[in-house]
């Protein structure tokens, strides 16, 4: 009787412990990732105040994806070292200073140093680090748990919107976009000490992993041996089709305001699509997990991919008229159905692709080319509105590689599903024999 009264308040424990685990990743992504979902917004503002191209600006934004691609690529290694909450509390140091580096910057350079202080930041305070604490200490129903942490970054990303768009409509001041990043400092500062009193470091759970087969496309399995999956052809192309997404995704929707504003669309417009947009972000990076969990993957790219390809034809045909902000509004609700590509989905690639045994490696190099995809975005998709006055042929060239992703993953997947099969048939056989 003692030991059951204990192993029941040992379990009540953990789910507390858990409860609190995911709360405060909750606050780390909506006021840490969520933060810099407005970034777009200073595209503009920053270029036409400093007096430099869009696609000088730009390589900012590669410094920071560069930054985060090579940090990912030792994120096993960096996690077993130090901790997961040694990590996250270095990150948001990294995130105060990249604030205030792109504040007070008055060269391109200072702004570089920000970015890739940004993607340091963001490698520990994103989607790695909470595919990983996730991993660790949630069995079952994963995407949802997934989906429902990285909602948040749309629920922050629409409150900062707002406020940052306050201070970009002070055209008397072209240094305005300052005092968001003042703002945007003293917020890190704040969540950072919430997280050094309250997070714990992640433990696994004590129960072993459940097959997807009986318990949910959402449970853990036990996956293939990292020496083994990189063997797989499969890895690669799932590689491939990673970093074209990132490429195109983060390329389509970092230019999407500085594109409405080159149409004739007022600011207070902008802001309002930047705002809806991730307001429905929250909600379908949660319905996102939640599907992967009820209907699998495959379902969930599909449905991704059509929306990706639809948010480019809005963006191609919008203008300054009535249509167009009707197109605007679209826009925002179909980028937020396909933005969970690059964010919700990529641990859950890892998960459902190859598993428990190579999860964590197989996280970090997703990650990393997924990184490596947004940190040409920027620079490619400005450098061609520098160079033809507009992004149309960009948009166009951004559908056709959509198109080709989400028919190349639908092989990927069955591939993957085959293997798994395999080795769940053996996983069976060899309990059977272990009964027997």
């Amino acid at each position: 009787m003692e030991d059951l009264e204990k192993s029941e308040k040992d379990a009540r424990r953990t789910r507390r412990d858990t409860a609190l685990t995911v709360a405060l990743c909750f606050i780390m992504v909506m006021f840490g990732l969520g933060m810099w979902a407005s970034k777009g917004l200073f595209v503009a503002p920053i270029s036409e105040a400093l007096g430099i191209e869009r696609s000088m600006y730009a390589i900012s934004d590669t410094m920071r994806f560069a930054s985060t691609a090579i940090v990912n690529i030792f994120f096993g290694s960096l996690v077993g070292r130090f901790g997961a909450k040694r990590l996250i509390l270095f990150g948001f140091l990294c995130l105060i200073a990249s604030a205030l580096l792109y504040a007070g910057a008055t060269t391109v350079l200072l702004l570089y140093l920000g970015g890739m202080l940004l993607g340091i930041g963001l490698s520990f305070t994103g989607t790695t680090i909470v595919g990983y604490i996730i991993n660790k200490t949630v069995r079952r129903n994963r995407g949802t748990v997934m989906g429902l942490i990285l909602a948040a970054n749309g629920v922050g990303g629409a409150i900062a919107a707002q406020f940052i768009n306050i201070f970009l409509r002070d055209t008397a001041d072209p240094f305005a976009y300052r005092k968001a990043f003042y703002m945007m400092a003293a917020v890190f500062a704040t969540v950072l000490l919430l997280l050094l009193l309250f997070l714990k470091e992640p433990q696994a759970t004590s129960d072993a992993p459940a097959k997807a087969k009986k318990a949910g496309h959402g449970s853990a399995w036990v996956g293939v041996e990292y020496r083994a999956a990189i063997k797989k052809p499969y890895f690669y192309a799932a590689i491939v089709c990673i970093f074209l997404t990132g490429m195109v995704l983060q390329a389509v929707s970092g230019a999407s305001a500085a594109h409405m504003k080159d149409v004739g669309m007022k600011q207070d417009f902008i802001g309002l699509v930047t705002s809806v947009s991730l307001v429905a972000l929250a909600t379908f990076k949660f319905l996102n997990g939640v599907l992967y969990d009820r209907l699998g993957l495959r379902a969930v790219i599909t449905i991704d991919c059509t929306a990706a390809l639809l948010t480019m034809a809005c963006l191609y045909f919008i203008t300054n008229s009535t249509f167009g902000m009707v197109l605007g509004i679209s826009y925002a609700i179909l980028a937020s159905v396909a933005l969970p590509l690059e964010t919700v989905m990529i641990p859950i690639y890892a998960n459902d692709l190859f598993g428990e045994r190579s999860f964590n490696k197989v996280l970090g190099i997703f990650v990393s080319f997924n990184q490596i995809g947004y940190a040409l975005a920027g620079p490619l998709i400005n450098l061609s509105s520098d160079l033809l006055g507009s992004y149309k042929v960009a948009f166009i060239l951004a559908a056709a590689i959509m198109l080709a992703v989400v028919i190349t993953l639908q092989f990927i997947i069955t591939a993957a599903h085959r293997t798994r099969r395999v080795i769940d048939n053996i996983k069976d056989l060899e309990q059977m024999g272990g009964t027997c």
